[in-house]
């Protein structure tokens, strides 16, 4: 069958390359048909591999982005293979097989040497482990029918091609990558450690001796202490702590709280140990919480809600919440009058049907919605800078949560209980009220389903609210975050606000004058060392790696400081899920490695400057905006024009 199938992909290959650039929809179609027909078959792989030149030339990829091998992102083949759309997954799969055939080098292709697509492949699979691992899901095959296996047979051809050894070690890096931005949601992550440990203990996969760093990894969740070290269940390992005397259970606590500051990852046993601590009245919760003397106050000042929060949301089913619990009183926010009566409200709740079943929708029936929520709120508060968007276009509402975590803890408390409580969340627009339950549809098309807890709730409310101010301000002309960023997301955004951009015609336009006033706002050699107070709305514009206009995009300025190497920085916080993107021309946002605290991206201030396109101010501090150098204009300006304004030039002279 394999070699029917093979004859009419190479029939089909011919008459595309004859047609070159007349080539018709028919015969485009010809051609797709037969590579997914032949992927299906066994040894599918082997042969599209070793026909990659032939079938690269025939222009199959042409007009599309897998037309530049060496421009794609790996991170991107993630969404392309659990497209629901086949004609993409197939021309991944093949992209993929060509590559394989360039890093065996069975084939030469000008722009992508054999390393370099060795090294694509492997953040391929690193990216989509758990397609190499595990069966498809009753989702993915209602989603992609037989394409779901033959996704996972093409990885697994591929993996075996360039080996697991080198695959092991991207996917243990890029596990650290992601958790030194401490996300709140790790079920990805923990599935994937989960998946190494099983691929470990598989004598019919050879994973070679690459994945340093996994061993710490698996342990952090299933044998961090002597006591779990062969992990024998969270029953077991509780009656093993009932014989345990203070000694053994302090080298628990400690032994726990070390594994969870160093990954951010929370043992279920972790969760089982606390609570054990918390039944029996022993003095150890500071050690199990790994609290330092700024979180130990907290605790013993409020040892009995604590000891409620506890009770009420740890559990071996939320044990990340743990994490939140000990950051969020290392925060010292307890001590802000308004949060300790708050979460007192929210322990005795009741939730609305409304809220229960998005709860129970997302989470399932095992423990109450309720509990899910609390468990969802200490994350929150604990980590301000590890919400994430998900896959849905909200960016404007996950920023203003993470704000409001970080700023104004007990105003994101009081959102929360009335989504929890009213299903309805009430915003003020110039001095007028505006009920999520009236507003009409957000600019998300569809629910959110894939986000923490909380944002499960809030999010659709902020959505609406959102869109409404929005269509508010839709006859005023110019950009309406102008007028609705401080009132979104609170009285500290400054109501001065400057834009770059044209928005009628999208043409860059007073940049200069745009630039100085960025530069005498934020730069503290330019606004008297002034540093930033509170947290402020931005807008940029993305770009790729090739330095191409993606779109745009809201996040928060944190803070501006000179990093270890003495580099002025803009520390910000991005809502996408994860900060460490490559936007081209050399402006790659850090995460670790430059002064940047969990959970925060990193430019220097000029490379910052360059995607910035909106930015509020105080106008009553507008800094020294004649202060800025020419050479300074002249470096952040270049940066636009080789990437997202090289298409948007229009009246880019001074307008001071």
């Amino acid at each position: 069958m394999l070699g029917k199938r093979l004859a009419g992909l190479s029939s089909a290959t011919e008459q595309l390359t004859r047609a070159g650039g007349l080539a018709t929809t028919t015969q485009t179609r010809r051609v797709l048909d037969g590579l997914r027909l032949a992927l299906r078959e066994e040894g599918g792989p082997a042969q599209i591999q070793a026909r990659a030149a032939e079938i690269d030339a025939s222009g199959i990829f042409a007009g599309t982005d897998w037309d530049q091998p060496h421009q794609l992102l790996p991170a991107l083949s993630r969404g392309s293979l659990r497209d629901a759309n086949s004609d993409i997954v197939v021309l991944e799969l093949t992209s993929d097989l060509r590559l394989a055939a360039v890093a065996a080098g069975t084939y030469t292709h000008p722009a992508v040497t054999a390393a370099q697509a060795h090294q694509h492949l492997a953040q391929v699979l690193a990216v989509n482990s758990s397609l190499l691992f595990t069966a498809p899901t009753e989702a993915q095959r209602a989603r992609q029918g037989t394409l779901a296996q033959v996704t996972r047979s093409v990885l697994r051809h591929i993996a075996g091609e360039i080996g697991y050894a080198g695959v092991l070690d991207e996917l243990v890096e890029e596990i650290w990558r992601i958790l030194r931005q401490r996300p709140i949601q790790v079920e990805h992550v923990t599935a994937t450690i989960t998946e190494i440990a099983a691929a470990r203990a598989d004598p019919q996969i050879d994973l070679g001796s690459g994945g340093i760093g996994a061993d710490r990894l698996i342990s952090s969740l299933y044998g961090t202490t002597d006591a779990c070290r062969e992990d024998p269940g969270v029953a077991v390992y509780r009656q093993r702590l009932a014989s345990m005397d203070d000694g053994a259970l302090a080298f628990e606590a400690s032994g726990f709280a070390r594994s969870m500051h160093d990954t951010g990852l929370v043992s279920p046993y972790h969760a089982v140990l606390v609570r054990f601590i918390r039944d029996n009245g022993r003095l150890l919760l500071g050690d199990a919480l790994g609290l330092s003397s700024t979180g130990r106050e907290s605790l013993l000042c409020y040892h009995e809600l604590v000891g409620a929060l506890i009770d009420a949301a740890v559990h071996p089913e939320t044990a990340q919440c743990l994490y939140g619990l000990a950051l969020l009183l290392e925060r010292g926010i307890l001590f802000q009058s308004p949060v300790a009566p708050a979460l007192w409200r929210q322990l005795s709740l009741t939730l609305c049907p409304q809220a229960r079943a998005r709860l129970e929708a997302a989470y399932g029936t095992g423990l109450d919605a309720g509990t899910r929520l609390l468990a969802g709120t200490l994350s929150v508060l604990g980590q301000p800078l590890g919400i994430g968007q998900g896959d849905n276009p909200t960016c404007q509402s996950a920023r203003a949560l993470s704000m409001w975590a970080y700023n104004d803890p007990d105003y994101l408390l009081q959102t929360i209980t009335w989504a929890a409580r009213d299903d309805e969340i009430v915003m003020h627009f110039e001095g007028r009220p505006l009920s999520s339950q009236d507003s009409a549809a957000g600019v998300a098309a569809a629910l959110p389903v894939d986000l923490d807890a909380v944002s499960l709730l809030v999010v659709p409310h902020l959505d609406r609210i959102y869109a409404e101010m929005i269509r508010r301000c839709a006859d005023r002309g110019g950009d309406p975050h102008r007028w609705v960023n401080p009132e979104f997301h609170g009285w500290w955004s400054g109501r001065g606000f400057r834009i770059n951009v044209d928005v009628p015609t999208g043409r860059i336009t007073g940049l200069e004058d745009f630039l100085r006033h960025f530069y005498g706002s934020y730069h503290p050699l330019h606004n008297g060392n002034q540093p930033v107070i509170h947290p402020q709305p931005a807008g940029v514009a993305v770009t790729d790696s090739a330095a191409r206009f993606i779109g745009w995009h809201a996040i928060t300025i944190l803070r501006v400081a000179l990093d270890p190497d003495a580099v002025m920085r803009v520390y910000f916080y991005n809502p996408n899920n994860d900060s460490g993107q490559d936007w081209g021309d050399g402006v790659v946002v850090s995460t670790a490695g430059h002064g940047e605290r969990f959970g925060e991206g990193s430019l220097s201030f000029e490379q910052f400057a360059s995607r910035l396109y909106i930015y509020h101010f105080d106008v009553l501090e507008q800094g020294e905006p004649a202060s800025v150098t020419r050479a300074e204009i002249d470096t952040v300006t270049g940066y636009i024009h080789r990437s997202w304004g090289v298409d948007r030039l229009g009246d880019t002279a001074a307008s001071p």
